[in-house]
């Protein structure tokens, strides 16, 4: 394995050279790479009265984190399964172990007539845009991709940079080392539109009470970070959130899927040792989708992909299906600061009531958060 790189972005990091995939286990009944899908899910939900959704099939096609991935894709899985519960429709489902899965399974989906399939992550784009091409009388809708337009897909994207600066502000509001971190997957987008907020976020605290709180891993000026260069090597995860403990950060925001449980097994592994260092999930709220992390979550950067999907199906029920991105913001409740739950002694009552007052000054335009990510 390469060595790691070292320098100087906002602090000293370790940047992983390792790329590589491991097949993560599938949940029961899923279909495993490109084999047999399985029988749908019949609805049963509220409207299951409803011939239109009885008789419609909604469709999701994971990228190679799977399912239960503890983030983006388990979230919007989740969210179909809700939907054939409330709605009432039946439901088909493909989970990825490699990128080679991606087209094999879009194209399992169209064959058996989805009315609708998601297909969940950037790394789906392309797949996404050659089988919606060969099925224009389908409808698609790609999560945290805005590349494609076609009249028969739907963008679903995030500004998450607003809850991550949120985030930003409560993880600088109780470091006590005065140092906080993050690091991501890939440099992509999707990925330092978490960084950015987070950073900034932590700039403003340091503007509204006159602290000096540092972040490692990302210089948003220079849009150069701290990278595991994989989402599929957990231990990619495991050494990253090693070099920003080494460095001195109490407050870590993985933003690199699956590795998110690298930093958590890391941050426990230092607690033990006498450290004191909290975690800041991210899509999901963790305490709720990694439960072994209770005890070291602060809060999570949350993307309510769930709700966006059933909003879809609906809409695509009711003959409102357009190829307009849909974008989660704060305001329209997409992205959100997840509770402090266990830790919620934590964070002092001034900043609840100082995160209260930025939530309101970010949807009303008066406070400001710039990310060259930040979809249009």
């Amino acid at each position: 394995m390469e060595e790691p790189l070292k320098n100087n972005i906002s602090g000293t990091f370790k940047r992983g050279a390792t790329v590589g995939t491991v097949a993560l286990g599938a949940m029961a009944l899923l279909l495993t790479g490109c084999g047999q899908a399985p029988a749908p899910a019949g609805g049963g939900g509220s409207t299951s009265g409803n011939a239109a959704a009885a008789n419609y099939l909604g469709c999701i096609v994971s990228d190679a984190g799977g399912f239960d991935d503890q983030s983006f894709n388990q979230s919007s899985y989740e969210g179909m399964k809700k939907t054939v519960t409330d709605v009432g429709i039946k439901m088909k489902e493909a989970q990825s172990s490699t990128k080679s899965d991606y087209e094999p399974n879009l194209n399992q989906m169209a064959n058996a007539g989805c009315n609708l399939t998601f297909t969940v992550g950037f790394l789906l784009a392309d797949a996404t845009k050659k089988v919606a091409a060969a099925n224009t009388d389908l409808h698609f809708a790609i999560i945290d991709d805005n590349s494609i337009k076609a009249p028969n897909v739907k963008p679903v994207v995030y500004d998450t940079a607003q809850a991550a600066f949120m985030a930003g502000y409560t993880a600088a509001s109780v470091s006590k080392t005065g140092k906080v971190g993050t690091f991501g997957g890939i440099n992509i987008p999707t990925v330092t539109i978490f960084m950015d907020g987070f950073a900034e976020g932590v700039a403003y605290y340091n503007k509204q009470q006159s602290k000096d709180v540092k972040v490692l891993g990302w210089n948003v000026d220079t849009q150069q970070g701290l990278f595991a260069n994989t989402f599929d090597i957990i231990q990619e995860g495991t050494k990253a959130t090693n070099n920003l403990i080494g460095d001195g950060a109490d407050v870590v925001m993985p933003v690199a899927g699956p590795l998110g449980k690298g930093a958590g097994d890391a941050i426990l592994a230092a607690n033990k040792d006498g450290k004191d260092v909290k975690l800041v999930w991210v899509d999901s709220d963790g305490y709720l989708t990694a439960p072994t992390y209770k005890s070291i979550l602060l809060t999570s950067v949350v993307k309510t992909m769930g709700e966006a999907v059933e909003t879809i199906v609906k809409d695509d029920l009711a003959g409102k299906f357009d190829p307009a991105p849909y974008i989660g913001t704060l305001d329209n409740g997409g992205v959100a600061l997840a509770p402090f739950h266990d830790l919620d002694s934590a964070v002092s009552a001034d900043t609840k009531s100082q995160l209260d007052t930025i939530k309101k000054g970010i949807i009303d335009g008066s406070i400001k958060v710039p990310s060259k990510s930040s979809p249009k």
